[in-house]
């Protein structure tokens, strides 16, 4: 009888320590589904409000510079236009962070993809993307999604600025739970014994805090940067 109660005793509290688990559990999953009606809310307001801001400015600029005849005026009226399309863009970057619906492998890649041939499109510079064995559908964290994305940016910026590179490789693959992010450009290099700018140390440190690595492959014509982190 004793053991028999013993028995009947654990398993008492096993019951307990489950239905606690599962109550922890459900909390953690109503906090999760709020931060991401939160997070919608934020980017349909973005999307409504400043989107619709933007886009009024811009046509007001428009509109004055084909009135106006004088080319100083003009010029003026060109920085803006030009400071309101980085204004747009960099609220679609937001808002594409914020859209939990993009919490995917996938998603990451085909943003990827889209940014750099937008970014590169003015420019001499040729773009080539290839991917292997992406699993579209595998999660990936916000945070993580953010900053592989800004060391894509950051990279694809260098490629543009100091390369001289008339063409830039981007290529993804995975291996599991391993994936890998890769830039490749045709230009000048990095000089030996150039220190490292600000870029590429924030690349690194952003890389480190996902627990992931950022390496320079140095080869006899262009640069290749490389980012591999666990997903």
């Amino acid at each position: 009888m004793y053991n028999r109660k013993q028995l009947l005793y654990l398993k008492e509290q096993q019951l307990k320590e489950a239905e606690y688990q599962n109550q922890l559990l459900q909390k953690e999953l109503e906090q999760q589904k709020s931060i991401e009606k939160e997070r919608e809310r934020i980017s349909h307001d973005m999307h409504d409000d400043l989107g619709a801001g933007i886009s009024a400015l811009k046509l007001q600029a428009e509109f004055l510079k084909y009135k106006i005849e004088d080319s100083g005026l003009q010029n003026d009226i060109d920085e803006l236009l030009k400071t309101s399309e980085e204004m747009n863009i960099s609220m679609r970057e937001m808002l594409w962070s914020l859209n939990s619906g993009n919490d995917t492998l996938g998603s990451f890649v085909d943003y990827a993809i889209l940014y750099t041939g937008n970014f590169l499109k003015k420019t001499k510079v040729k773009l080539h993307s290839e991917c292997e064995d992406i699993i579209s559908d595998t999660p990936i964290s916000t945070e993580l999604r953010r900053n592989l994305f800004l060391c894509l940016k950051e990279a694809v910026n260098n490629v543009y600025k100091h390369s001289q590179a008339d063409n830039l490789k981007l290529s993804f693959s995975q291996n599991q739970n391993d994936f890998f992010m890769k830039i490749q450009d045709n230009g000048i290099g990095i000089p030996d014994g150039q220190s490292e700018g600000n870029g590429l140390r924030n690349m690194k440190r952003r890389m480190n805090e996902a627990e992931g690595a950022c390496k320079i492959l140095y080869k006899s014509s262009g640069t290749c940067l490389t980012f591999e982190v666990r997903l």
